[in-house]
């Protein structure tokens, strides 16, 4: 299914974040990915989902 980061676009965008499960909650915040990481452990959640949400939105269509 397909999730709208619309919000998440607008409040990190150019950094990496750690998310839930649910790939919407926030558990970590950072400039690389190991900083994300490590402050999604420091939320107590182990297993996160890292993205890096980018500067600009660009749509892309097609297949590998």
């Amino acid at each position: 299914m397909a999730k709208n980061w619309v919000k998440l676009f607008k409040k990190y965008k150019g950094l990496w974040v750690a998310l839930k499960d649910d790939e919407e909650t926030v558990v970590g915040v950072g400039k690389t990915a190991k900083e994300a990481w490590l402050r999604a452990q420091e939320s107590r959640y182990t297993k996160p989902i890292l993205t890096h949400i980018p500067e600009k939105l660009i749509s892309y269509i097609g297949y590998n």
